[in-house]
């Protein structure tokens, strides 16, 4: 049905290209009659000031620099938790022997849950064992203790590493600081043993290594393009065994080693990298990531074995873990329960054993189907992983580290097996301490820093850590033998210093929230001055004293920022904060000196009438918007969207606007239906080769219909050297589709990426996207040079799909060329006292109002510019959901990078979501000039508007939910950010891509006319 309505749509694109000759004459002599009156209305006024000329280009700069700054301003809210120093170390040196003497912690990385735990997972595989890792689930049920370990966002592997070994959750920006390293050190777990033995992927293990002690922290891993992902990942993790077993065999010829390995507090760290990169590739249930556990599974009965032939003291304790899950399709990074839930399983000296549930309290509907209700699951949080092991071995607590030892609640049952309960109640005061310390320290930087500190209510007095009331309570308990109490109290202290430092970390939430709103609402207020106010408007030379009005604004203005300068100061304040205070006063300021001197003008003009007219078009307008905002988590709004504008819209044109070209209505309306489709498709789906071939032959199709008549056009100055690039442009989109096809194959064989295919690939893909900034200017009309940029986006729709993209592509593209012809055809029809706000003086080439003296805002204006919003929306929604940028397919991009690459891989993704908008800049481009319209005037317009969408998921936003609820409204705040950042650029390249199109337009109608 979609190729069937996008080809129909290909036939008749050529009538997209020229309005019907009676709607030419139609809005020429609307445009006489515009001049007529803008001669006719000249109001008697004093002697003016000079013109306002106001410079659309700075408000854009002005407000891409905003945006920029005030994105940052949701992690200084919500998630500033900065890495800590200068804390005093807590570890259990009064008890005897450490519950262990050695640890093996196993990382099966991307391991989901249910998939390790449940019966029969892979029922839909044939051949499928019912437990597909029978050793782990032997140690759950005989010897161990299990549970789920929950995550945070961001659910990538550096963060949740972080978290399992460190003991803190890094804070959400500072993962995009770096992309393998952390960019502040941190104490861990490994750092605090006596030597760490670490095997396994290098991005990972240097995390560790880098930050610890000289010599604490020993790694070996393999190389980065070792991890291909057209490959058996199990490879990788069976590197890393062979690499722990050559150790165990080195130390019995090598004394130093052996000597080494057989000290007290060792732990051995086994990354196992397997899962993760075979759900990438073949997703979590195929058969691949089933075969993967298996491997896993049997790693840890052979590591096990090992360590247990070599010691032969039954003193090593083992975890097994996963840093996060993975989606039904491969994917992680957002809060979804399948990222956020992996396997905890925990056996060995100083862990206790299985416990029966025989009310089966612990369990849910998710581990009902695992076959183990009848035993005790113990969730933990995945900082809390830390805390274990460092009671295991009896090693200093990471002074960063923010987990919970499980067993400090005496209500649940622990992790640990203790020698007595005085271990017990000791460990747990160790736990407080380790907190109540990082309070400490954060309460006093924050106290020397702030000018009007407020400490935390519950910890208001305190100065050392053990001389806290609450920790001298804990060891009375202790000393009295009250190890319940003890316990009790412990836990309590541990909740009121995790309050505090979540009441520390967000001190500056309130302030900074405030900035940001009043930041977001003046520059609306800021752009309006270019709405209600017309270009090149003239005002009186005073107006009611508007020179004192401007004084005391500009004075209030300076007065406020020097006073927040000053605290800021004081504070040693980061430097956002001193942009937070620039912004908003510079854009009220901007807004009251203009805007009151123009208000009290033309206050005559006002009434109750045009009051309730205006109220009425912002609420419409509000109304959408928000309708857009919820669009980020219900797509088929968009589909609405798209129905609502084809089917519906035209009820309210003029009468005569259909029966005038009913071939433009037809197709505006087929090709909105087709777009409603795609974001009515699951997001979740499967590649399918055959859907990426019948995209490029709509394409192709689509591209030769196209070319036919815009080669016919008489405009068309050199049409054989057009021709030509046509021709080459399509050559070029057969070669991407062979490659995409002979690539997909050779991938889904498991043969690898052939060199030839890759390489071809990416000649293809750079010729295709450089392609027009080769053709000389001059050359194209506006319609050859749109269907250029239609046929040099095509390969990247083709080589980076794995579905319909290419459709989509073909669909929203042929919607914006329709929309660039409908709006000039209902523009055609509106009267002359109902055009637009700005119209072109060709003359002198600037623009000024000419609505009969009025400066009266038309509907037209906005509803296009909302218009304009919702397709840069639908750009990036269209194809994909919010989680694109944070989890998305990876199979399009094994085509041209099979090899673990993170930059290059991102850029490519990045690549894949803006080329939509590279359509988009060149019709709205377009528009602009079709509609006599100023460069920049619609963005004007829409980006007042659209910052009423940033600043409701602003507030929106929150770090108490969960987690899934957390990631979703952090990315939908960054996306309608980014996505406004990016409006600003599509309308410059847009307009500088189309300037020579449109000068030498301009430049044959003014010889025509002399003529």
């Amino acid at each position: 049905m979609i190729s069937t309505t996008l080809s129909a749509n290909a036939c008749v694109v050529a009538n997209l290209i020229r309005l019907k000759p009676q709607v030419q004459q139609r809005l020429a002599s609307n445009g006489e009659q515009f001049c007529k009156l803008s001669t006719m209305a000249k109001p008697t006024l004093p002697t003016p000031l000079p013109k306002t000329r106001y410079n659309p280009s700075k408000v854009l700069l002005i407000g891409l620099v905003f945006h920029v700054i005030f994105m940052g301003s949701v992690f200084d809210a919500y998630f500033t938790r900065p890495v800590l120093h200068g804390m005093r170390r807590y570890g259990d040196r009064k008890s005897g022997n450490a519950p262990a003497k050695r640890l093996v912690f196993i990382v099966g990385d991307g391991l989901r849950a249910d998939l390790l735990f449940s019966e029969n997972a892979f029922v839909g595989i044939p051949g499928a064992p019912r437990h597909v890792a029978p050793h782990l689930r032997s140690i759950a049920e005989m010897r161990g203790v299990f549970g789920i370990s929950h995550t945070r966002v961001p659910t990538e592997s550096r963060p949740c590493h972080v978290a399992l070994i460190g003991g803190m959750y890094e804070y959400v920006s500072s993962v995009l600081l770096g992309w393998k390293t952390n960019p502040a050190e941190f104490d861990s777990v490994f750092n605090q043993s006596k030597t760490t033995f670490s095997f396994g992927s290098p991005d990972i293990l240097p995390l560790f290594s880098r930050s610890a002690s000289p010599g604490v922290v020993r790694t070996w891993s393999y190389e980065e393009n070792d991890i291909d992902y057209t490959k058996d990942a199990t490879s990788l993790d069976l590197w890393t065994l062979n690499n722990f077993r050559r150790l165990f065999e080195n130390a019995t010829t090598d004394p130093i080693l052996a000597s080494e390995l057989r000290q007290d507090k060792v732990v051995f760290f086994l990354h196992l990298l397997g899962p993760d990169t075979t759900a990438h590739s073949y997703r979590c249930h195929s058969k691949e990531y089933m075969r993967n556990l298996q491997v896993v599974d049997g790693i840890v009965r052979e590591a096990e074995s090992l360590v247990n032939d070599f010691y032969d003291d039954n003193a090593t304790s083992f975890i097994f873990t996963a840093d996060h899950g993975a989606s039904a399709v491969g994917n992680h990074g957002d809060g979804h329960p399948d990222n956020t839930r992996t396997p905890l399983i925990a056996w060995g000296s100083g862990v206790r054993g299985p416990l029966l549930d025989e009310s089966f309290s612990s369990h849910d509907e998710y581990s009902k189907p695992w076959g183990l209700g009848h035993l005790v699951r113990r969730d933990v949080q995945q900082a809390d992983i830390a805390p274990i092991m460092a009671a295991l071995i009896g090693i200093d607590w990471p002074v960063n580290s923010v987990g919970v030892l499980p067993d400090v609640d005496p209500s649940l049952p622990g992790y640990l097996d203790w020698n007595t309960e005085q271990d017990v109640a000791r460990v747990a005061l160790v736990n407080a301490q380790v907190i109540l310390e990082q309070y400490r320290v954060m309460h006093e930087i924050r106290k020397k820093r702030s000018l009007f500190y407020a400490p935390y209510p519950p910890l208001v007095n305190i100065t050392r850590t053990d001389q806290n009331s609450g920790i001298i309570l804990i060891e009375n308990s202790i000393s009295e033998q009250r190890w319940d109490d003890s316990r009790h109290l412990s836990s309590q202290l541990i909740q009121q210093s995790l309050d505090g430092l979540h009441y520390l970390q967000t001190y500056d939430r309130r302030f900074i929230r405030g900035f940001a709103m009043a930041g977001y609402l003046g520059l609306m207020a800021y752009t309006s001055l270019f709405v209600f106010r017309p270009v090149d408007a003239v005002l009186p030379a005073r107006v009611n004293n508007s020179y004192l009005v401007s004084f005391v604004f500009t004075a209030m203005s300076w007065t406020i920022m020097t006073v927040f300068v000053a605290i800021f100061a004081l504070q040693k304040s980061p430097w956002s904060f001193y942009a937070y205070a620039l912004f908003p006063c510079y854009f009220w300021q901007q807004f009251w000196v203009q805007m009151v001197p123009f208000i009290r003008q033309n206050k005559s003009k006002l009434s109750i009438g045009k009051c309730t007219k205006y109220l009425g078009k912002c609420a419409t307008l509000i109304l959408g918007l928000l309708i857009m905002t919820a669009g980020y988590t219900y797509r088929l709004i968009w589909s609405a969207g798209f129905l609502f504008m084809g089917l519906v819209w035209p009820f309210f044109w003029e009468k005569g606007t259909y029966s005038q070209s009913p071939t433009i209505v037809a197709s505006w309306a087929l090709s909105c239906v087709a777009s409603a489709v795609f974001p009515a498709l699951p997001v979740e789906v499967n590649e399918s080769l055959s859907t990426i071939i019948l995209g490029g032959l709509v394409i192709l199709s689509t591209g030769f219909a196209s070319a036919v008549y815009v080669l016919r056009s008489r405009e068309l100055q050199s049409k054989p050297s057009i021709f030509t690039l046509f021709v080459v442009q399509g050559f070029l989109i057969i070669a991407t589709m062979i490659i995409t096809v002979s690539s997909t194959l050779s991938l889904q064989a498991k043969q690898g990426l052939p060199t030839l295919y890759k390489w071809s690939g990416w000649i293809v893909l750079v010729i295709s996207s450089t392609l027009p900034f080769w053709t000389k200017s001059g050359l194209h009309t506006k319609h050859s040079k749109i269907l250029m940029y239609f046929l040099a986006c095509a390969p990247c729709f083709i080589i980076l799909s794995i579905g319909a993209e290419s459709l989509f592509f073909v669909s929203y593209s042929i919607t914006l060329i329709s929309w660039v012809q409908v709006e000039s055809l209902v523009r055609s029809f509106q009267s002359s006292d109902k055009v637009s706000v700005w119209s072109r003086d060709s003359k002198h080439r600037k623009y000024s109002s000419t609505r009969s003296g009025s400066n009266e805002i038309q509907m037209s204006d906005l509803r296009i510019a909302l218009y304009f919003l919702f397709f840069v929306q639908v750009g990036f929604f269209g194809p994909g959901n919010v989680a694109s940028i944070t989890s998305f397919y990876l199979e399009p991009i094994f085509r041209l990078v099979p090899i673990f690459d993170p930059p290059l891989l991102l850029i490519l993704l990045v690549f894949r979501i803006i080329a939509p908008y590279i359509m988009l800049s060149v019709v709205f481009a377009s528009l602009n000039y079709t509609l006599g319209l100023p460069p920049h005037s619609l963005l004007l317009i829409a980006l007042s508007m659209a910052d009423v969408m940033t600043l409701v998921f602003f507030l929106n936003v929150n770090d108490t939910a969960a987690w899934s609820d957390i990631g979703q409204s952090v990315a939908c705040f960054c996306i309608s950010s980014l996505l406004l950042i990016w409006s600003a650029g599509i309308c410059a390249g847009g307009a500088r891509s189309m300037a020579d199109v449109h000068l030498s337009r301009s430049a044959l109608h003014s010889t025509q006319k002399t003529e």
